[in-house]
């Protein structure tokens, strides 16, 4: 028999203690999962029914939300059913669509992160500039590359993975990675090592847009008391989601490309869940809670209520 990927099914890694403690994980999870969905959703419809909330930014915070319960959905059902049927299988096809979903979202995550410190950038030091910049049409591009990068990238990376022939088919995750899938091969990898290291390097580039961005953020904000107010209202929370995202990014490539089989068991769950977990529900906490627009519109059922 052939043991290309697409004949292949693979077991997962099993979460410590689960056939004792399943029923506790799977309540936890659910909790998250509908946690996450409630957060961002709400924020999202919250942004689409206000016009008021129509600008560059707060559309491209909406992209952040539709593109967290995107992420959240390719990782949490899946686990959720696991958990239930204490069973840590996937056919190879599910495990593509897996992968293929949570990395996905999580480039997306990266490139709206770039484009909002480029947005706060143009805002604070060219104002006089930012609405002929930031138009209708760039908004339109851009979102177009919030998706369309991620997805060819990806799509790209598993077709390249799709041709090796493998000789395992145990992945030591809770889901599915590209790289996970490229170590059980057991021929040569050196085209999905190439591949690996020209996106970390497009990462690299993206990363090093932002950093620029905001050194010249905090240069103009030195000169004028209205520009250090703008920083601290918007560009606190996007800084925040950036360091939480970079941080939650280099543990897991630390954990998938250069192996952590002498970590605990735990520590290696937490780094692979990290970043599936905490941007999507922390992205629309810390925006509601310190954008002032977008926590005034967010509150306004609440206060109609409590005047009914």
């Amino acid at each position: 028999m052939d043991n290309r990927t697409y004949f292949a099914t693979y077991t997962l890694m099993e979460p410590k203690g689960s056939k004792s403690y399943r029923h506790i994980y799977f309540t936890c999870f659910l909790f998250l999962y509908v946690l996450i969905l409630f957060l961002n959703l709400w924020l999202g419809v919250v942004i689409v029914l206000e016009r008021a909330l129509h600008e560059p930014m707060y559309i491209f915070l909406c992209n952040l939300c539709v593109n967290g319960v995107y992420g959240a959905t390719g990782f949490y059902p899946k686990f959720l059913r696991d958990l239930i049927l204490d069973s840590y299988v996937i056919p190879s096809n599910m495990c593509f669509f897996q992968a293929f979903f949570i990395y996905s979202s999580l480039k997306c995550d990266y490139c709206t992160l770039a484009v909002m410190a480029y947005d706060r950038h143009v805002a604070i030091c060219q104002p006089l500039d930012y609405h002929s910049q930031m138009n209708k049409f760039s908004c339109i591009v851009l979102l177009g590359f919030f998706w369309i990068v991620p997805f060819i990238t990806m799509f790209s990376g598993l077709l390249l993975t799709s041709r090796l022939t493998l000789c395992k088919y145990h992945i030591d995750k809770l889901y599915c990675d590209n790289w996970s899938i490229v170590k059980l091969s057991c021929e040569s990898t050196v085209t999905n090592n190439i591949y690996g290291f020209v996106f970390i390097s497009f990462c690299f580039c993206i990363f090093v847009v932002i950093i620029v961005s905001y050194i010249k953020l905090v240069i103009a904000c030195k000169a004028s008391l209205e520009c250090r107010r703008k920083f601290w209202q918007t560009c606190v929370p996007h800084m925040s989601s950036l360091i939480n995202f970079t941080i939650a990014l280099l543990f897991d490539t630390m954990y998938s490309r250069y192996g952590l089989s002498d970590f605990s068991e735990d520590l290696r769950n937490f780094l692979a869940l990290e970043m599936i977990i905490v941007p999507p529900l922390f992205n629309p906490v810390i925006y509601g809670l310190k954008l002032k627009e977008v926590r005034k519109r967010i509150l306004k059922p609440c206060n109609m209520m409590k005047k009914a």
